[in-house]
């Protein structure tokens, strides 16, 4: 997977970023000194978490064969601070007729979605610094 971000000539804070055929757009808030163009980073890593976590009870529920009707994942985000951990809340909001059994099973398989195991587990960053033309950028 790979995800290129290239600054826009608006400001120095908008930045198209290219995901396959996808474009997506980041910015910050007018408060943080950005256009309000798009999602901020951080909201992106929380949008992240939400639709992965919706994506993956969606396809669990479909593999079971149970007809849970719509999914919606709300994720509230703090980021880290001085001795506080980042905090990540999750409202997942399931239909009313789901059984008990489907509830917990959502509850546990919601934990699994690549995103969660990401932000829960070990990460490793590799960083380079490439020189090129800025006409080339």
């Amino acid at each position: 997977m790979k995800a290129i971000a290239h600054r826009t000539a608006r400001t120095a804070f908008t930045h198209r970023i290219d995901v396959r055929q996808h474009q997506i757009i980041a910015d910050e808030p007018p408060e943080h000194g950005g256009d309000d163009d798009g999602p901020s980073p951080q909201e992106l890593l929380a949008a992240s978490l939400a639709s992965c976590t919706a994506v993956t009870i969606e396809m669990y529920a479909k593999r079971k064969g149970w007809d849970i009707g719509p999914v919606e994942v709300q994720c509230e985000y703090t980021p880290a601070e001085r001795g506080c951990p980042t905090n990540f809340k999750l409202v997942l909001r399931l239909a009313s007729d789901c059984t008990e059994e489907q509830i917990e099973r959502l509850r546990v398989i919601a934990a699994k979605c690549p995103v969660h195991r990401t932000l829960d587990g070990e990460v490793i960053f590799s960083e380079r610094v490439e020189l090129v033309e800025p006409a080339a950028m």
